[in-house]
């Protein structure tokens, strides 16, 4: 049997949510002939189901609706944990380096950036990835609305690969850890700069639940691309328009830890489950190195090779 492209995720034809196949743009409601009734359900039992939809997409047994006719939602129902990678691209940390003087006082710009290069090589070689944990609820669509919280206004976008995983990890190697992705997706990791640092207790450092978590901070796909149809998820080009000027273009070959190390690593502390994603990091050109935040009635375009594109609109809570 031939194997045909297809992409998974979760719409609303105006009564309620249903798992869809995606083949050249059609999509057909995966309730209608499996007995898998949502996304989560489908990674639930990920080989298997791959199975299933893969003889699905080549001679489907039920009508397709283009999605243009329905609305998109996240594309795991119901999402699972959020565990995102800081500091992980190579040009990325160097930007924030210097945005944010990170580093030895004193130093020029072009100093702040060959010590935070050095380091990063450093890290890279003996050290190991830096992971927080987001919340669900924070998820949104790939075509909702972004809602800015009022009261702060250094919103910034953070476009990033994120990795969904297919079957429960712990303590897997890292030359195994690709083995436990069901697909890959775009998520836009959204970020209030200035709730980041904790000034009134200092020695804890940063406070990423309440910079992060947001309701509408994480949007969300469009679709869910099976593993098997993305070779080398470090060799896909990853682009972001604000407005329709590019402010992020580069490649995910840039990360300091890929996929791999990253699930590796997270599943030594923690058991991994279905429908869990891993975001991968950010590359350069976030709102912070151009000094330009997020404000009512922006348009943020997000697409990565291979992924589909957001495009999310952003309003004043």
């Amino acid at each position: 049997m031939d194997q045909k492209r297809f992409t998974l995720g979760t719409f609303d034809a105006g009564n309620g949510p249903f798992p869809g196949l995606v083949v050249d743009d059609d999509v057909y409601d995966i309730s209608a002939f499996t007995a898998y009734d949502s996304t989560a359900a489908l990674l639930e039992d990920w080989d298997s189901a791959f199975k299933t939809l893969a003889e699905a997409a080549v001679s489907p047994t039920t009508p397709g609706t283009p999605a243009s006719e329905l609305r998109t939602l996240p594309p795991v129902t119901r999402p699972g944990q959020i565990y995102g990678a800081g500091a992980n691209y190579r040009e990325h940390i160097i930007q924030m380096a210097v945005a944010h003087k990170l580093g030895t006082a004193g130093l020029t710009d072009e100093e702040l950036a060959e010590e935070a290069g050095h380091d990063i090589d450093e890290r890279k070689a003996h050290g190991e990835p830096y992971v927080w944990t987001g919340v669900p609820s924070a998820i949104s669509g790939a075509y909702d609305d972004i809602l800015l919280p009022t009261g702060w206004s250094d919103h910034d976008w953070e476009l990033e690969l994120g990795v969904v995983i297919g079957r429960r990890a712990h303590n897997v190697t890292v030359a195994g850890a690709l083995d436990y992705v069901a697909g890959y997706t775009i998520c836009n990791d959204l970020t209030t700069r200035s709730l980041v640092p904790r000034r009134d207790i200092a020695m804890m450092g940063t406070d990423w639940m309440r910079a992060k978590n947001f309701p509408t901070f994480y949007p969300t796909g469009p679709w869910l691309v099976p593993a098997a149809f993305v070779p080398d998820p470090l060799n896909l080009g990853i682009r972001l328009r604000l407005n329709g000027d590019t402010m992020q273009d580069s490649t995910t070959g840039d990360m300091v830890f890929g996929p791999a190390e990253l699930i590796s690593y997270i599943s030594r502390f923690v058991e991994l489950e279905p429908g869990d994603m891993v975001i991968t990091g950010s590359p350069p050109g976030n709102g912070s190195h151009w000094g330009r935040y997020l404000r009512q009635g922006d348009v943020l375009e997000c697409e990565i090779d291979g992924l589909g594109m957001q495009r999310t609109r952003c309003i004043d809570a």
